[in-house]
């Protein structure tokens, strides 16, 4: 009977669950060399799907400047230009000076297909073995209040 209960209130499905895997890719990074999720395995990643052409994602970027100097050391971002050709992705990670690790999602790749990518900026937090921990769709301060919690 209480595992009844606990069914209808949604109690037993949130624990059932397994966290998701995050999917492994292999892309180019900004200096041309193959970057795969998997090599960062035991660290915390911050996949940032992002684009210059996207106000939000470039809006966003001196908060994620900011945390990322906060908690230096602890995570490594990765961030995943999507939508801009490849002239417009370094050259906006240049005038940026974005500090952190850069790779290149084609036109062609099912990376934003098997994230299940909907809107920009897209962070997804992934734990130090490989399950993703948090997702946040658009400039919110939710992301940033996970990682404080994360980390403190």
């Amino acid at each position: 009977m209480f595992a009844v209960i606990l069914t209808l209130c949604g109690a037993i499905s949130s624990f059932a669950q397994a966290p998701a895997k995050a999917p492994d890719f292999t892309l180019s990074d900004i200096n041309g060399k193959s970057l795969s999720l998997s090599s960062m395995r035991g660290k915390v990643v911050v996949l940032d799907f992002w684009g210059s052409w996207c106000v939000w994602c470039i809006r966003g970027i001196p908060d994620m400047k900011k945390y990322y100097e906060k908690y230096k050391g602890k995570f490594e971002i990765i961030g995943m230009d999507c939508g801009d050709s490849d002239e417009k992705w370094k050259a906006a990670v240049a005038k940026y000076e974005l500090p952190w690790k850069h790779v290149y999602v084609p036109k062609n790749s099912n990376v934003l297909e098997s994230y299940k990518i909907k809107g920009f900026p897209t962070k997804i937090v992934v734990g130090p073995d490989g399950t993703v921990l948090k997702t946040v769709v658009g400039e919110s301060p939710e992301f940033y209040e996970f990682l404080d919690q994360y980390f403190l």
